[in-house]
C-alpha cells in the first residue's frame, strides 16, 4: 500500500510539474512576440542619459538669456569622462509675422524665420552652447503648426487669430494643442492627412533651412506632438535624418477629442523604421514648472538602468521660460544626484546613441549573457498583462532567478 501511495505521489506530483510547465509555455509562446522584442533590444553596459528639450528656436527673444544660463550649468556638470551634461534642443525654424500677417486681415501667412535678424541674440546663445558641447540641436519643424491649418482655423477662432497677429514673436506652447502638430491638420477634427507629396517639399525646405543655419544636414528629427507617419520618416531620409526620437508609439492623427491617436506603430530603442532610421525611445518627463521633482529624474535614470536602456528625459522650453530660477535649479540637482547615484554615468547625444547601436560598439553594448539576462528580466514587466500572467501562473519565479534577482 506504501509504494502504491508513493507512486501515486509521485504522479500527482509530476502531473501537476507538467501542468505548470504547460501553463508557463503557453504564457511564454502567447507573448513570444514582445518578449522576443526585448531580448534583442540592445542592452547598454554603462548608465547613460540625455535631456531632450524642444521648441526652443524661433519665437520669445527671452530664450537667448534661458538657453545662456543653461549653457553655464550644463557646461558645469561633467561626467566621468568628463563631458558635460548634454541637452538636445529641438529647433523650430519660423513663427508667423504677426504684423505682416495683420495688415492681410489674416487672410495670408507670413512667416519670421529663425534667421530674421530679431533672433541673433538667440542663434548666438545656441551657437555658444553647441561650440561648448552642451547643446545639440535637431529638426523639430519649420514651424510647430501646419500652416494652413493655423489659417483656416483662425477664420473661426479668435484666440487663434490673435495669436497669428501678436506684434512679438509668438510662443507656440499658447496655441490649442491640436494645432500644435505639424503633419495633419487639424484645423477641424478629426484631423485629415496631408499628402505625400507636400510632406516631402515642407521637410525638404525645413532641411535646407536647417542646413543653412548649423552647417550640416538634420541628423536627428522629432515630430511635433509626437504624430507622424511613413512618409514623413521617407522625406526625412532624403533630408539626412539617421535617428527619430519617439516615445515608444508612433501616433498618426487627432481624434476627435484633439487627442492623439491612430497609433500605428510601437517601438523600443534600435529597431528600425520603414525608411531605415534607427528609433530612439523617450519616456522619462521632467516638467519642473508642473511640479516635477528633481528625483523623478534620478528614478527614471535607475529604472532605465536597469533595464539596460538609455535615458532620454523630456523637457521643455516653458520651463526655463516660465520658471527660470526653480526649473534651473531643479534640473541642475536632478543631474547631481544622477551622478552620485551612478558614478559610471555617461553623458551624450542622440546621435551617438544611435550610431554606438546601429556599429553594434562593444564600448556601449553590453554581449555578456547574465547582464543582458538581468535586463531583459528587468523589461518585461512593461509588457501589457504579461506580469499580471506570470505573477498568476508563477512564472515570475523562474523568471527573476533567470535575471539573478530575487
Amino acid at each position: 500500500l506504501r509504494r502504491t501511495l508513493r507512486g501515486l505521489t509521485v504522479a500527482i506530483l509530476a502531473l501537476a510539474l507538467a501542468a505548470i510547465l504547460l501553463l508557463w509555455t503557453a504564457a511564454l509562446l502567447t507573448f513570444a512576440g514582445p518578449l522576443a522584442a526585448r531580448w534583442r533590444e540592445p542592452v547598454l553596459r554603462h548608465p547613460v542619459l540625455i535631456i531632450e528639450s524642444d521648441d526652443w528656436g524661433a519665437g520669445p527673444l527671452a530664450q537667448a538669456d534661458a538657453l545662456t544660463r543653461l549653457t553655464g550649468t550644463l557646461q558645469g556638470i561633467r561626467d566621468h569622462s568628463g563631458r558635460p551634461a548634454v541637452m538636445t534642443l529641438g529647433v523650430i525654424l519660423e513663427v508667423p509675422d504677426g504684423p505682416r500677417i495683420a495688415a492681410t486681415h489674416c487672410t495670408e501667412y507670413h512667416a519670421l524665420p529663425l534667421a530674421d535678424p530679431r533672433f541673433d541674440a538667440v542663434r548666438a546663445a545656441i551657437q555658444a552652447g553647441i561650440r561648448s558641447g552642451v547643446f545639440a540641436p535637431q529638426l523639430h519643424g519649420q514651424c510647430h503648426y501646419w500652416p494652413p491649418a493655423l489659417m483656416a482655423a483662425a477664420s473661426n477662432n479668435p484666440v487663434v487669430r490673435d495669436w497669428l497677429t501678436a506684434p512679438d514673436p509668438a510662443s507656440t506652447e499658447d496655441l490649442p494643442a491640436p494645432l500644435q502638430s505639424r503633419w495633419v491638420d487639424a484645423s477641424c477634427l478629426p484631423s485629415h492627412a496631408l499628402t505625400p507629396a507636400a510632406i516631402q517639399q515642407a521637410i525638404a525646405t525645413e532641411a535646407a533651412d536647417y542646413e543653412a543655419l548649423f552647417g550640416s544636414a538634420p541628423q536627428v528629427a522629432v515630430a511635433t506632438t509626437f504624430i507622424w507617419n511613413d512618409a514623413v520618416e521617407a522625406a526625412w531620409a532624403q533630408a539626412g535624418v539617421e535617428a527619430i526620437i519617439t516615445p515608444g508609439r508612433r501616433a498618426t492623427c487627432r481624434n476627435g477629442a484633439g487627442q492623439p491617436g491612430c497609433v500605428d506603430a510601437t517601438m523600443l530603442t534600435g529597431e528600425r523604421s520603414l525608411a531605415g532610421q534607427a528609433w530612439l525611445v523617450r519616456d522619462v518627463y521632467f516638467e519642473p514648472a508642473l511640479g516635477h521633482v528633481p528625483q523623478r529624474l534620478v528614478d527614471g535614470l535607475q529604472a532605465r538602468t536597469r533595464q539596460g536602456r538609455a535615458c532620454l528625459v523630456e523637457t521643455h522650453r516653458f520651463n526655463f521660460l516660465q520658471a527660470p530660477d526653480a526649473s534651473l535649479a531643479a534640473l541642475e540637482t536632478g543631474l547631481r544626484e544622477a551622478l552620485a547615484r551612478c558614478p559610471d554615468l555617461r553623458f551624450a547625444a542622440p546621435i551617438d546613441l544611435a550610431r554606438a547601436i546601429r556599429r553594434r560598439d562593444p564600448a556601449w553594448i553590453e554581449t555578456r549573457l547574465r547582464p543582458r539576462l538581468a535586463a531583459w528580466r528587468a523589461r518585461l514587466d512593461e509588457i501589457p498583462r504579461f506580469r499580471r500572467l506570470s505573477q498568476l501562473s508563477g512564472l515570475a519565479l523562474p523568471l527573476a532567478l533567470l535575471g539573478g534577482r530575487a
